[in-house]
């Protein structure tokens, strides 16, 4: 995996653990949508996220957690994922690599923290929500 050496899973572990379940919730829920967005829905009974035919990278998963946050929340996106915890893009990676970390989720071997770092910035994304 690119940047797995350079992973700090204890870094990962400290950071996730400020998260509530409400915040993994929204990204596991989030995960699915983003499949959905980008792939359409399964062609086979019990296809999900965790099928590789439908994986989604970092920069993709970010763009559905915006698109879910804003359909779900309106204007009130921002201020409830600032409420989790969750000001940048960077922490919805810590989320989802503290899910691999608990075997929630599997490791894709292109997948990388970084894919997360500065995909967008919070108050410019949910700024307008139309968007």
């Amino acid at each position: 995996m690119n940047g797995l050496s350079q992973l700090d899973w204890s870094a990962i572990r400290e950071r996730g653990a400020r998260f509530p379940e409400e915040a993994y919730q929204f990204v596991r829920e989030g995960l699915v949508y983003t499949a959905k967005l980008f792939h359409g829905e399964p062609r086979r009974a019990g296809a999900d996220a965790t099928d590789e035919r439908r994986h989604v990278s970092g920069q993709q998963l970010c763009a559905g957690l915006k698109k879910l946050a804003t359909e779900r929340y309106g204007m009130l996106a921002r201020t409830v994922l600032h409420k989790w915890g969750v000001r940048r893009t960077d922490d919805f990676g810590v989320i989802v690599f503290t899910l691999i970390d608990r075997s929630e989720l599997r490791q894709g071997e292109r997948d990388s923290f970084l894919d997360f770092k500065g995909v967008y910035d919070f108050d410019e994304a949910f700024s307008d929500t139309s968007a």
